[in-house]
Protein backbone atom coordinates (compact mmCIF):
# COMPACT_ATOMS: atom_id res chain seq x y z
CA UNK A 1 0.00 0.00 0.00
CA UNK A 2 1.33 3.37 -1.26
CA UNK A 3 2.24 6.20 1.88
CA UNK A 4 1.43 9.58 1.45
CA UNK A 5 4.05 11.55 3.11
CA UNK A 6 1.74 15.24 2.56
CA UNK A 7 -2.09 15.75 2.19
CA UNK A 8 -3.46 16.36 -1.58
CA UNK A 9 -4.52 20.33 -1.26
CA UNK A 10 -5.74 20.36 -4.63
CA UNK A 11 -9.37 19.15 -3.84
CA UNK A 12 -9.63 21.36 -0.85
CA UNK A 13 -8.32 24.62 -2.96
CA UNK A 14 -10.40 23.49 -5.38
CA UNK A 15 -13.92 23.70 -3.06
CA UNK A 16 -13.01 26.74 -1.23
CA UNK A 17 -12.63 28.96 -4.64
CA UNK A 18 -16.30 27.23 -5.24
CA UNK A 19 -17.38 29.02 -2.48
CA UNK A 20 -15.82 31.73 -2.80
CA UNK A 21 -17.40 32.41 -6.38
CA UNK A 22 -20.96 31.59 -4.69
CA UNK A 23 -20.29 34.54 -1.96
CA UNK A 24 -19.43 36.61 -4.67
CA UNK A 25 -22.10 36.36 -6.73
CA UNK A 26 -24.18 36.63 -3.84
CA UNK A 27 -23.36 39.24 -2.53
CA UNK A 28 -23.54 41.70 -5.58
CA UNK A 29 -27.20 40.22 -5.98
CA UNK A 30 -27.82 41.93 -2.65
CA UNK A 31 -26.47 44.94 -3.26
CA UNK A 32 -28.34 45.34 -5.96
CA UNK A 33 -31.52 44.88 -5.10
CA UNK A 34 -30.84 47.68 -2.22
CA UNK A 35 -32.56 50.87 -2.93
CA UNK A 36 -32.28 53.64 -0.47
CA UNK A 37 -35.49 54.67 0.93
CA UNK A 38 -36.21 57.04 3.87
CA UNK A 39 -40.00 55.99 4.60
CA UNK A 40 -42.39 58.34 6.68
CA UNK A 41 -43.95 57.32 9.90
CA UNK A 42 -47.52 56.48 10.31
CA UNK A 43 -49.28 56.13 13.52
CA UNK A 44 -51.75 53.28 11.89
CA UNK A 45 -49.52 50.39 10.06
CA UNK A 46 -50.45 46.94 9.28
CA UNK A 47 -48.52 44.41 8.36
CA UNK A 48 -49.04 42.13 5.17
CA UNK A 49 -48.96 38.58 5.67
CA UNK A 50 -45.69 37.09 5.35
CA UNK A 51 -46.93 34.30 2.37
CA UNK A 52 -48.72 36.98 0.31
CA UNK A 53 -46.47 37.78 -3.34
CA UNK A 54 -46.23 41.32 -3.96
CA UNK A 55 -43.69 43.74 -6.55
CA UNK A 56 -42.54 46.85 -4.74
CA UNK A 57 -42.72 49.57 -6.79
CA UNK A 58 -40.65 52.52 -4.88
CA UNK A 59 -39.50 56.55 -5.84
CA UNK A 60 -36.53 57.68 -3.76
CA UNK A 61 -35.69 60.80 -2.51
CA UNK A 62 -34.15 62.07 -6.42
CA UNK A 63 -37.85 60.78 -7.70
CA UNK A 64 -36.65 58.04 -9.89
CA UNK A 65 -39.00 55.13 -10.15
CA UNK A 66 -38.10 51.58 -9.78
CA UNK A 67 -40.00 48.69 -10.41
CA UNK A 68 -39.29 45.82 -8.68
CA UNK A 69 -35.69 46.94 -7.99
CA UNK A 70 -35.32 48.31 -11.60
CA UNK A 71 -35.20 51.73 -12.19
CA UNK A 72 -37.71 52.53 -14.85
CA UNK A 73 -39.63 55.42 -16.77
CA UNK A 74 -43.10 56.40 -15.83
CA UNK A 75 -44.22 54.94 -19.59
CA UNK A 76 -41.93 52.08 -18.95
CA UNK A 77 -43.62 51.58 -15.93
CA UNK A 78 -46.79 51.58 -17.70
CA UNK A 79 -46.24 48.77 -20.24
CA UNK A 80 -45.15 46.72 -17.70
CA UNK A 81 -48.18 47.18 -15.99
CA UNK A 82 -50.02 46.01 -18.46
CA UNK A 83 -48.27 42.74 -18.01
CA UNK A 84 -49.47 41.86 -14.93
CA UNK A 85 -53.01 40.95 -13.00
CA UNK A 86 -55.14 44.08 -11.53
CA UNK A 87 -55.26 41.48 -8.61
CA UNK A 88 -51.24 41.92 -8.08
CA UNK A 89 -50.55 42.91 -4.88
CA UNK A 90 -48.86 46.47 -5.50
CA UNK A 91 -46.49 47.42 -2.38
CA UNK A 92 -45.52 51.69 -3.10
CA UNK A 93 -42.64 52.30 -0.96
CA UNK A 94 -41.60 56.49 -1.44
CA UNK A 95 -39.15 58.49 -0.24
CA UNK A 96 -40.72 60.74 2.45
CA UNK A 97 -38.29 63.37 1.10
CA UNK A 98 -39.92 63.10 -2.78
CA UNK A 99 -41.78 65.30 -4.23
CA UNK A 100 -45.87 64.93 -4.62
CA UNK A 101 -46.53 65.01 -8.21
CA UNK A 102 -44.56 61.53 -9.17
CA UNK A 103 -46.60 59.64 -6.73
CA UNK A 104 -49.65 61.23 -7.81
CA UNK A 105 -48.73 60.64 -11.05
CA UNK A 106 -48.65 56.51 -10.15
CA UNK A 107 -52.00 56.43 -8.36
CA UNK A 108 -53.43 57.82 -11.38
CA UNK A 109 -51.29 55.27 -13.55
CA UNK A 110 -52.77 52.23 -11.03
CA UNK A 111 -56.16 53.35 -11.00
CA UNK A 112 -56.31 53.29 -14.85
CA UNK A 113 -55.20 50.24 -15.36
CA UNK A 114 -57.39 48.99 -12.20
CA UNK A 115 -55.21 47.75 -9.66
CA UNK A 116 -57.09 47.24 -6.78
CA UNK A 117 -54.50 45.79 -4.11
CA UNK A 118 -52.33 48.63 -3.18
CA UNK A 119 -50.28 48.69 0.31
CA UNK A 120 -48.37 51.89 0.90
CA UNK A 121 -45.04 50.81 2.68
CA UNK A 122 -44.63 53.32 5.83
CA UNK A 123 -42.72 52.84 9.32
CA UNK A 124 -44.63 52.96 12.84
CA UNK A 125 -44.43 56.03 14.61
CA UNK A 126 -42.95 55.26 18.09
Amino acid sequence: MKRFDQINMIPFIDIMLVLLAIVLTTASFVSQGLIEVNLPSAQQVTELPANQESIEITINAQNELFFAGEKLSHEDLAQRLLSLSPETMLVLRIDKAAVFEPFVKLIDLLKQQQFKNLSIQALTAS
